[in-house]
């Protein structure tokens, strides 16, 4: 019987351990797409105690907590924050076979030494330690950045922003690793939002262009993308719930856009016709640009009205949508690529019965001497788990190129989260591994060594940074 969390966690093979130690080891981690926040790395932000690093905004623990029947209070409201995280420990025992289970454990090793499992009777304890040590300045986001050997770092930012912590991060030699902004236009895209003309309003401001065209709205938006690749922008992300896309003209978007503008309320094909329009374009910029875009699609988000209008938006209240987008998805890429305006293009897909749509998607498109050009991103929120993983990467294998594969990211609010990093790696590992043990792969560890390190790490390195 093997122990919990002990070096050969996940790796259950001869092969899987010898590609752990001799590839993975020592490698550095390019987290391409998370949500951290650049002022905390600046200002190198102490916490005040565990509570504060592990259950504030994380809406991953929230939901669990909720499902276990937590009070709200202990949860997003008014409690100690002891009682918040005594009520997180009262829910981790509950956890098992949900990745949080395994995650929660490996940060506590990983950053504090602290081996014992988190419940009840040890809660008190886990809490008062991992405080006594939040005190010290190897606790704070620069050296949790720097002892997770992490190199790259892509945030997540509003086009609004003035990246001014970007800009004091760039130019500070103390800190090493490179933190990127990516760009990220909800605020355009999502017109029908109460707060859309609020944010042309702003986006006028900081481009120094009137909004109160379409044209002028376009090049706002162009003057952004250029403003975010000086400052370091190598990539762009959006949220996209259904993809559809249907083919329009220019004067159309006009009057869409001047409706909206004039306070009206749009029809969904309106909608439908704006986005795709506004998608296209942006896609253009970005091809310009040679950056990455990037696709996180099928989210059905805020099902709760009465949280939501309680708590806002991304807290813990968003599912699996199932929505059908393989024919807008090839329409939209497809139009782009007519025009020899196809970025690079990481397509995420949260339902796991899309793994097909997206893993035959790829090979649609190309560019000569692009390895991997349309990549499938790894296993996404709902899917950010051994089960879900495992399949991306299978189904992926099944169909495409896993060798080209740019790996995982960890998509999250939180400096201990690099811990996913080496649960994801483990998969990797265990699963080539398996392959091998199972004859299904020829026992060349130099080869499969090297493959692991590319999917780690050098893989992705290479699609955002080098050109």
């Amino acid at each position: 019987m093997k122990k919990f969390l002990d070096k050969h966690f996940l790796l259950n093979s001869d092969t899987a351990i010898k590609l752990y130690k001799n590839a993975i080891l020592g490698l550095p981690i390019f987290d391409f797409h998370c949500h951290l926040n650049p002022q905390e790395v600046w200002e190198n932000k102490p916490y005040e105690n565990i509570t504060e690093v592990w259950l504030g905004g994380d809406h991953y623990k929230w939901r669990t907590m909720r499902m276990h029947g937590i009070g709200e209070r202990f949860i997003t409201g008014d409690a100690s924050d002891w009682e918040k995280f005594a009520a997180w420990a009262e829910t981790v025992p509950h956890l098992i076979g949900n990745p949080l289970y395994h995650w929660t454990h490996m940060e506590l090793k990983m950053f504090f030494g602290i081996e014992k499992q988190l419940n009840p009777e040890t809660a008190r304890e886990i809490f008062d330690e991992c405080n006594e040590k939040l005190k010290k300045t190897e606790f704070r986001p620069r050296a949790f950045i720097e002892r997770s050997n992490v190199k790259f770092i892509g945030t997540t930012d509003d086009p609004v922003s003035t990246l001014e912590y970007h800009q004091l991060l760039k130019n500070d030699d103390s800190f090493k690793a490179i933190i990127a902004p990516t760009f990220r236009p909800d605020g355009a895209l999502f017109i029908e939002r109460p707060t859309f003309k609020e944010w042309t309003q702003k986006l006028a401001e900081v481009s120094g262009i009137k909004t109160d065209s379409l044209d002028g709205f376009l090049s706002a938006l162009k003057q952004r993308v250029d403003f975010f690749h000086e400052n370091g922008g190598r990539a762009s992300d959006h949220d996209i719930q259904k993809m559809e896309y249907v083919e329009t003209t220019k004067q159309e978007i006009e009057q869409i856009y001047n409706k909206r503008i004039s306070g009206e309320e749009l029809s969904n094909n309106e909608l439908v016709l704006y986005r795709a329009f506004l998608l296209k374009e942006l896609g253009k910029m970005y091809a310009e640009k040679e950056w990455v875009m990037q696709l996180h699609m099928g989210a059905m988000r805020s099902n709760n009205t009465k949280m939501k209008n309680l708590l806002g938006p991304d807290t813990g209240f968003d599912s699996v949508g199932e929505f059908n987008f393989a024919e807008g998805l090839s329409r939209f890429l497809d139009a782009l690529d007519q025009e020899g305006a196809l970025p690079r293009t990481v397509l995420f897909n949260l339902n796991p019965k899309d793994n097909a749509v997206l893993a035959g998607m790829m090979g649609n498109f190309y560019d000569e001497g692009v390895p991997g050009k349309i990549q499938f991103g790894s296993g996404w929120w709902f899917n950010d788990h051994i089960d879900g993983m495992e399949k991306q990467m299978k189904d992926l294998a099944n169909v495409g190129l896993l060798s080209h594969f740019i790996g995982m990211l960890t998509d999250s609010r939180s400096f201990l989260s690099y811990a996913r990093h080496d649960y994801f790696r483990r998969i990797v590992c265990n699963l080539l591994g398996d392959w091998v043990e199972k004859g299904l792969a020829p026992n060349d560890m130099e080869f499969l060594e090297n493959m692991v390190r590319n999917i780690g790490y050098h893989n992705a390195e290479k699609y955002f940074l080098e050109r």
